[in-house]
C-alpha cells in the first residue's frame, strides 16, 4: 500500500484511484502514510526537526505549524521534549515521535506497523491509546500488531494472518470472543 514494494499481481486503489503503481511520494501526497516498523527516526535530529520532516508533502506543508500544534495537544510529551536530539528518547517516546511524523503528513490511511514492538507494557497502553485518539478523531488506522488482545479491542474489524494468508476476518469483538483466537493468540 505504501509503494514500497511493487504488487505482484492484482489491483490497488484508495479513493476509486489506482495507486498500484505510484510512487511512495505520490501516495502520501494522497494522503496514505506508513509509520515502519522500528521507528526510523533520524537520530540525530531534534523531535521537532523529526515532526517536521513528516509534513514535506504540499498539502501537509500549508498547514505545518497547526498540525504540529495538534501533535502536540495528542502527545503532550513531544512538546516537553522538541529540543531533545531523538536517540536520547526512550522507546516509547521514539515511537511517538515516529506516530506523530506520520501525523503531520495529514493523513487520511494512516498505516501503523507493530507500534508496540519492544516496549514496557505500561507504554503499550499509552500507544494503544493514542491510536484510539487518533481513530476517535477520524483518522482511518491500518494497524499491523502481534498484540492481539489489545489490538482487536480498539478495532472495528480484524484479519488474522497465518503463514502469509489471511485465515479469518470479521468484526474485532467477534474475532476476539473466536475461540481459536483465544486459544492460539490468547493463551486461554
Amino acid at each position: 500500500l505504501s509503494g514500497l514494494m511493487q504488487a505482484a499481481s492484482g489491483q490497488i486503489s484508495f479513493e476509486g484511484a489506482g495507486i498500484a503503481k505510484a510512487p511512495p511520494e505520490e501516495i502520501v501526497a494522497r494522503g496514505i502514510v506508513h509509520v515502519p516498523e522500528g521507528r526510523r527516526l533520524f537520530t540525530l535530529m531534534s523531535v521537532r526537526d523529526n515532526l517536521e520532516v513528516g509534513a514535506y508533502n504540499r498539502r501537509a506543508d500549508a498547514h505545518k505549524e497547526a498540525t504540529l500544534k495538534e501533535v502536540y495537544t495528542l502527545l503532550p510529551r513531544l512538546q516537553e521534549r522538541e529540543s531533545q536530539i531523538a536517540m536520547t528518547l526512550s522507546g516509547g517516546e521514539q515511537q511517538m515521535v515516529a506516530i506523530g511524523r506520520g501525523l503531520m503528513a495529514k493523513p487520511k490511511l494512516l498505516m501503523l506497523d507493530e507500534p508496540s514492538l519492544g516496549l514496557a507494557p505500561i507504554l503499550i497502553k499509552d500507544i494503544f491509546e493514542t491510536v484510539r485518539k487518533i481513530a476517535d478523531q477520524g483518522t482511518t488506522v491500518l494497524l499491523v500488531e502481534q498484540d492481539v488482545r489489545h489490538s482487536l479491542s480498539l478495532s472495528d474489524r480484524g484479519y488474522v494472518l497465518e503463514h502469509g494468508r489471511i485465515a479469518m476476518a470479521g468484526p474485532a469483538r467477534e474475532l476476539l470472543a473466536d475461540p481459536h483466537i483465544k486459544s492460539a493468540y490468547l493463551g486461554i
